[in-house]
């Protein structure tokens, strides 16, 4: 199962400015929050949520939510994805891939999970 998503930086620094720190609670856990370092890293953090939801065929709304979805860093700063247990469990899921880039204005993320058999 593979999902992809792009966002505009800009998008997300403009929902930043209009509602301060609401604007990531909508989409990010106090954890994720202290992760953020930049528009680009929320914009990342976004699209990556994003991608996620849409790897499991579902998208972002009643069957997964953005904080169905946690991302942490591992040791080299590199993006880590978990889905809720009751969603892996739904969906099968073993392990999962995650890349995030940024250029030009956008964010991109893939998602990539490997299932169980």
């Amino acid at each position: 199962m593979i999902g992809i998503d792009i966002v505009k930086i800009d998008r997300i620094t403009k929902m930043y400015e209009k509602f301060g720190a609401k604007a990531y609670e909508r989409f990010l856990s106090k954890k994720e929050i202290l992760l953020i370092k930049s528009p680009q890293t929320a914009a990342g953090f976004w699209a990556l949520k994003e991608a996620a939801s849409k790897a499991i065929g579902t998208g972002i709304g009643k069957k997964c939510s953005f904080l169905d979805i946690k991302i942490k860093k591992n040791k080299h700063n590199a993006p880590l994805l978990k889905y809720k247990k009751s969603l892996r469990k739904k969906y099968n899921i073993k392990k999962s891939f995650v890349s995030i880039s940024h250029d030009s204005g956008l964010a991109i993320a893939v998602v990539v999970n490997i299932l169980i058999k």
